[in-house]
């Protein structure tokens, strides 16, 4: 038999930093996956345990490296946990930290930002991905649920037809996803947490303010603009479940319904997917 691949790690290793700028709080609060690769193949083949480093080891580098490391962005605290695992310990090759973020959003009282109170912001879950070798670094950016929707301003018409489709054309339509988007870096931007903001404004608003003749029209424009807007990312990778919303049939009640009362659901949903690059 052949251990065809192998790798292990510690998952949900949740850490809360807290940096202080005077009377100002900046936080940052992370789920880290960290995985390894390595000279440890024994440990699966013949019970041999010498060259793995414990999982709750990386665990405890994980909490180090963050209280080293209280200000720093989540894509470089990704990288700065990869470079420390790989700095420790020389059986290893690579290592691949994912860091998942739980976004708070600062209070504003009178228009004024509070300095230490925040709000849970519960749209999207930001992510960075870093994958180290010893010779290079990946990094990848991007969101995981970000919920979006226009009430008008979209169709779905001039489609392929045959015997099966029942669907209806249509020049208006809503339209709603929740969307997992990543986008690779070549280099880094001055700031990182600034220019994924930039992807996603831009992108927002290419779908806000444009007609949308399909989900697929309205995310290669998407992509095209995000790559416009950041010249440091190498391309943009989206995947776009319709949330859809079905028009409810009034009529038995002797009442119109002219896109105005719909039935949320999303099972099944459509499912849009593509990469857009240079």
């Amino acid at each position: 038999m052949t251990l065809v691949r192998k790798t292990y790690g510690k998952g949900r290793v949740r850490v809360m930093r807290i940096h202080s700028d005077g009377d100002r709080r900046e936080v940052r609060e992370l789920t880290i996956k960290a995985m390894v690769e390595g000279d440890f193949g024994r440990a699966f083949t013949a019970a041999d345990n010498s060259s793995s480093v414990s999982t709750d080891t990386i665990k405890n580098i994980v909490n180090v490296v963050a209280r080293e490391n209280l200000a720093l962005s989540n894509e470089l605290f990704c990288q700065a946990v990869a470079q420390r695992l790989l700095e420790s310990y020389p059986q290893l090759s690579a290592a691949t930290v994912t860091g998942d973020e739980t976004k708070w959003t600062r209070l504003v009282f009178d228009g004024k930002e509070h300095p230490h109170s925040f709000v849970l912001d519960s749209n999207g879950e930001p992510f960075a991905e870093v994958a180290a070798t010893r010779d290079a670094v990946k990094i990848t950016s991007g969101v995981k649920g970000f919920t979006f929707m226009k009430t008008t301003q979209s169709g779905w018409d001039n489609f392929f037809k045959d015997q099966y489709t029942t669907i209806p054309p249509t020049r208006d339509r809503m339209a709603a996803t929740s969307m997992l988007a990543s986008w690779r870096w070549s280099e880094a931007p001055g700031d990182y947490a600034a220019a994924n903001a930039k992807i996603l404004s831009t992108m927002l608003e290419v779908f806000a303010t444009t007609y949308s003749e399909s989900v697929q029209d309205s995310l290669y424009r998407m992509g095209g603009a995000a790559l416009a807007a950041v010249p440091q990312i190498i391309d943009v990778s989206m995947a776009c479940p319709n949330k859809h919303y079905l028009l409810i049939n009034l009529a038995p009640f002797q009442l119109d319904n002219k896109n105005q009362v719909f039935l949320p659901t999303d099972e099944p949903h459509g499912q849009i997917e593509c990469t857009v690059g240079r």
